[in-house]
C-alpha cells in the first residue's frame, strides 16, 4: 500500500466524501474510515452530495441498522482535508467541494489526476477491500467493531455481484475474515428486490435463447440492478441440460453481464473475461461471475451499440468460447511432441516454502494466488514455488531437487500481492514470505515446448477439478523424461525462464 491511514491523523478537520448517489461500497468504506478516525480521537464528517437523497431501501436500512452517520450536503465549508472514497476527486459523479488538501481512496480505473495522498487499487473488486487492507496495516481489527465488519462485508458483497465477481485475493481475504452480522446481511439482501424487479425477472426468463448443439443459454433483461441479473442467472442455470448461462442488460453507459456455470469445464470468471476482452472487463468466481462491456469502447472499435448488434456480438463470443476451447488432462497419455522445440532453462532466482511448516500433515490448504485458489494436501515432499513474476505453484520435492538448488541469499518477492495459504479447516490465513527461502532454477535442464495457437484448458495431476488456462501465445511444455507430464507456461513467464536451443 502506498498510503498509511496514520498519516491522516495529522489533520484536524477531515471530511470523508462518498460519490453522489452512494452505494453500499461507498457507504461502508466511508463508515469504516470514520470509525477508525474516531477511535484515534479525530473528529470527521461523512458526507455525499448530488441532486438526490438516498432512497434505495437496502441502503436506508444499512444506514439505520449500522448507525452510519452519513450526511447529505449541498454546500461545504472547505475542510483541511477532503478524502473521497470509492471515487476520485474531480469525477463527474462527485460533487465538487473545495479543500486545503485532497486525498483519494478508490478501486476504479484511473480517470483523473490523483493527489499525492492517494490509494488506487483498480484490480480490487471493492473499495471496502482497499479499506480493509489499509486498516489491517494499522493494526485495526475490523471484527472488534461488528458494525464495521458487517458494513465492509456488505460493501464487498454488493460491488462484486453477491461475491460472484471477486477477482483479487484481497477481496477473498475480506470475504473470509469478516465476522459480520448474518441477521443484518440477510435483512439487507431481502430488502433489495421490489415488485417491479420481480416482474422484470419473470419477463426476462420467458425470452431465454437456447443454442442448439451447445449447453448454454442467453437472456437479455430490461435495465435493472446488477444483483437482479444474478438472480435471473441462478434461475436460468437450473434448466436441465445447461452448464453455463449469460444474462445481460443494456444500460446507457454499457452492457452489464452476469455469468453462471455448473460445470468444471467452464469457469464463470474466465468466461466473463473472454466475453468482455478488449471491450470492458470481467471476473468473479468459478461458478458465478460478471462483467461489463463499455459503450465508448464499442464506438472506438467501430461497433454498433444497438440491442440487435449486442445480441449477435455476445452470441458470437459464446459460440467461439465453446467451439475454440480444447480440454486436456495431464498424466493420462504421452504427448505427441511432433512440432515441439527444445528449450533450455536459464539460471533464475526464485523462492520456495516447505508446506509442512504451514499446517499439519494431511491437512489441506488453499494456495491463494492472483490466478485463483489451488487446493493442496500438506505432505513432507510438497513445496510451494514462488516464481519469477510472483506466480505461485506446488511442486514435489523430487522434482524440486532435480530442477533447483537452494541458496543462502535472502529471498525478495517480486510480486504485488503478498502470497498466502488458507487453512481449509480453520480459515486461518498464513502468509508465505516469513517461511520463504531462496533457490535457483538450474540452468541446463531442458524441456519440449510449443507455442499455443488456441485456448487450452489443462487439468493437472494436482487438481483434477480445476483447470489452468492457456491462451494463444502461451506455451505447452513437456518434460523430456515423462511425456505424460504436460503443463502450461504463460508467455510472460516463459520468456524470462527459457531460451531456445538446437535439438
Amino acid at each position: 500500500m502506498s498510503i498509511k491511514l496514520s498519516r491522516l491523523l495529522a489533520f484536524n478537520n477531515i471530511v470523508i466524501q462518498c460519490h453522489d448517489n452512494p452505494d453500499a461500497d461507498a457507504l461502508a468504506s466511508g463508515f469504516a474510515l470514520w470509525r477508525y478516525l474516531a477511535g484515534q480521537g479525530v473528529r470527521a464528517r461523512l458526507v455525499y452530495g448530488g441532486r438526490a437523497l438516498l432512497t434505495k431501501c437496502n441502503l436506508l436500512s444499512m444506514v439505520e441498522r449500522l448507525e452510519i452517520p452519513v450526511e447529505y450536503v449541498t454546500e461545504l465549508a472547505p475542510p483541511e482535508l477532503l478524502l473521497t472514497v470509492d471515487c476520485q476527486y474531480g469525477e463527474s459523479n462527485v460533487t465538487h467541494f473545495e479543500a486545503e488538501h485532497i486525498a483519494v481512496i478508490d478501486h476504479h480505473q484511473l480517470s483523473t489526476t490523483l493527489p499525492a495522498l492517494s490509494e488506487l487499487r483498480s484490480n480490487y473488486g471493492s473499495c471496502s477491500s482497499v479499506i480493509f487492507k489499509l486498516l489491517e496495516n494499522e493494526g485495526f481489527e475490523i471484527n472488534d467493531d461488528p458494525d464495521v465488519a458487517t458494513a465492509l462485508f456488505y460493501g464487498l458483497y454488493t460491488d462484486t455481484g453477491g461475491l460472484a465477481e471477486i477477482s483479487h485475493p484481497a477481496d477473498r481475504d475480506l470475504r473470509d475474515h469478516a465476522r459480520y452480522s448474518k441477521e443484518d446481511i440477510l435483512y439487507f439482501r431481502n430488502s433489495n428486490l421490489s415488485r417491479e424487479e420481480l416482474a422484470i425477472a419473470g419477463e426476462a426468463l420467458e425470452n431465454a435463447i437456447y443454442e442448439e448443439g451447445f449447453p448454454y443459454a442467453m437472456i437479455e433483461s430490461k435495465p435493472c440492478d446488477p444483483n437482479l441479473l444474478g438472480v435471473i442467472s441462478d434461475m436460468l442455470l437450473e434448466v436441465e441440460g445447461l452448464e453455463s448461462c449469460l444474462v445481460y442488460s443494456i444500460l446507457p453507459f454499457g452492457v452489464k453481464l452476469s455469468v453462471r456455470s455448473c460445470s468444471k469445464d467452464v469457469k464463470a470468471n474466465e468466461l466473463a473475461d473472454f466475453l468482455t476482452e478488449g471491450l470492458g472487463g470481467g471476473g468473479g468466481h468459478t461458478t458465478k461471475a460478471g462483467g461489463i462491456l463499455k459503450k465508448d469502447l464499442f464506438a472506438m472499435r467501430g461497433r454498433t451499440f444497438s440491442p440487435g448488434a449486442i445480441r449477435e456480438f455476445l452470441r458470437g463470443r459464446m459460440h467461439r468460447y465453446y467451439s475454440e476451447s480444447i480440454i486436456r488432462y495431464a498424466g493420462v497419455e504421452d504427448e505427441d511432441i511432433t512440432g515441439f522445440k527444445h528449450y533450455m532453462k536459464k539460471d533464475v532466482k526464485q523462492g520456495y516454502v516447505e508446506a509442512r511448516y504451514l499446517s499439519e500433515y494431511g491437512k489441506k490448504v488453499l494456495i491463494r494466488t492472483l490466478e485463483g485458489d489451488v487446493e493442496v494436501e500438506v505432505e513432507d515432499d510438497v513445496l510451494i514455488i514462488l516464481g519469477v513474476d510472483g506466480e505461485i505453484y506446488p511442486c514435489r520435492r523430487e522434482k524440486f531437487e532435480r530442477s533447483y538448488k537452494t541458496s543462502d541469499d535472502p529471498y525478495i518477492y517480486p510480486g504485488e500481492y503478498v502470497p498466502a495459504v488458507i487453512n481449509t479447516e480453520t480459515g486461518e490465513r498464513i502468509e508465505l514470505l516469513p517461511y520463504a527461502k531462496s533457490c535457483v532454477a538450474l540452468g541446463g535442464s531442458w524441456i519440449y515446448a510449443k507455442e499455443l495457437d488456441h485456448r487450452l484448458k489443462l487439468f493437472t495431476t494436482w487438481d483434477t477439478d480445476s483447470y489452468y488456462l492457456g491462451v494463444k501465445g502461451d506455451y505447452l511444455a513437456v518434460r523430456p523424461d515423462d511425456h505424460k507430464d504436460i503443463y502450461i507456461i504463460a508467455r510472460r513467464i516463459f520468456d524470462k525462464t527459457y531460451e531456445e536451443v538446437e535439438g
